[in-house]
């Protein structure tokens, strides 16, 4: 894991995962469009077309899929610095 500037880590690998946005249905294709640094929309016309040419068999790829990979971490939410009562819980 490498350190980054704002004190998060980041892996010294490219990871596939599922983004929290950008996404239509569960964001597999915005996901696999992100690995490989193309347009997700060229990945979702690519997978509709190869779900027409294999008469539908590729649409089981797309459940395997979404259970397989994994979403996108979230972002911390961002808070003051100078709340005082920030990571207090609430009553």
């Amino acid at each position: 894991m490498t350190q980054l500037p704002h004190g998060g880590t980041e892996a010294p690998y490219k990871q596939l995962r599922r983004p929290l946005d950008d996404r239509l249905a569960a964001g597999v294709c915005s996901g696999v469009g992100r690995y490989f640094d193309i347009d997700p929309v060229l990945v979702r016309v690519a997978f509709a077309l190869l779900a027409v040419v294999t008469w539908g068999t590729a649409l089981l790829a797309y459940p395997i899929m979404w259970f397989l990979m994994p979403e996108e971490p979230a972002a911390p939410a961002w808070h003051d610095p100078g709340d005082p009562t920030w990571g207090r819980p609430t009553a």
